[in-house]
């Protein structure tokens, strides 16, 4: 078993070195653990009403979580932000990019040209894209004659996306790309200058973001403090888990302002008495509670108090 596998790795890479776009059969072998539904080119679906409701999970509830289960390299910090106020919520479509080899960049471009791609190839991976996407570039931290997009590719993003994107490089026109409404970018740096040196290596591959490991199909959480890519198999429990703390936390915040219970009640693990409270609290609240009715009706479906 361990040699098939080692053959079909090896098979994989020599494909990947003629295609450069990675075949469905290669993600389905890098996201097994997935088993809900997926786009035409392999990557997980991961469903839009979790996208939505993770809007409303911290970084912090997100790698807490993804520690729990053993994830321990799935955050990256260190961003210059488009907008501090706009988080980026999507499913990662992962490019790497390279320094340029000008034998092995002639290739990638006589290759696409026979598959039909259009423009530089800078522009491959947007004409990808579909709503929810997140274009995730690694562009080996390049910051001068780095800039993977301008203005008007940011635009062509959004259009498909309605989406930003993260790139382990740098970006140009911060002015032009301010103007896109509902549009971010988490990038090194900002730089006017032109694209030039890189060369596209593969698109929805594995991919390093600083110290975080990508795959196509993650979802990207990005706010203030950073992203965390979160594995699309653990996108719900991520959720589930944070709507749960969210409701303590309400519950236990309001109390301490009413007086009812002291902060050592509350900091420690709750009794009996406070958990009846709290599950009294969900069923006289359950419609103005920030967390789905229907998620709170099985959270007190769970309880025994």
């Amino acid at each position: 078993m361990k040699a098939l596998k080692t053959i079909f790795l090896v098979v994989m890479v020599g494909h990947l070195a003629g295609a450069q776009t990675a075949t469905k059969d290669q993600i389905l072998f890098l996201t097994p653990q997935w088993e809900g539904e997926r786009f035409e080119d392999g990557r997980p679906k991961v469903a839009d009403d979790i996208l939505e409701r993770l809007k409303g999970v911290s970084i912090e509830e997100a790698w807490g979580v993804l520690r729990n289960e053993g994830y321990h390299n799935q955050f990256e910090g260190g961003w210059k932000l488009l907008h501090d106020d706009v988080p980026i919520v999507g499913r990662a479509l992962t490019v790497q990019y390279m320094p340029d080899r000008p034998d092995v960049s002639d290739q990638i471009k006589k290759k696409g040209k026979e598959d039909g791609q259009l423009g530089n190839t800078n522009s491959w991976p947007i004409d990808m894209l579909v709503e929810g996407d997140v274009y995730v570039a690694d562009g080996f931290g390049k910051i001068v004659d780095g800039t993977l997009i301008g203005d008007n590719l940011g635009n062509s993003i959004y259009a498909k996306s309605k989406n930003g994107v993260v790139f382990n490089a740098s970006s140009r026109d911060l002015e032009g790309l301010s103007k896109i409404e509902g549009f971010n970018a988490f990038v090194r740096d900002w730089h006017p200058s032109f694209l030039t040196g890189v060369m596209l290596e593969s698109i929805n591959t594995t991919i390093r973001i600083g110290a975080a490991t990508v795959l196509p199909g993650d979802i990207v959480l990005g706010k203030k403090e950073g992203v965390v890519f979160i594995p699309a198999h653990l996108a719900e429990k991520v959720v589930v888990t944070s709507e749960v703390v969210r409701l303590r936390d309400l519950f236990g915040i309001g109390k301490l302002k009413e007086g009812k219970y002291t902060p050592g009640q509350i900091d420690n693990k709750w009794s009996e008495e406070i958990e009846k409270d709290f599950s009294q609290w969900l069923k006289d609240h359950i419609d103005d509670l920030p967390v789905p009715k229907e998620q709170i009706q099985e959270l007190l479906k769970k309880r025994t108090w």
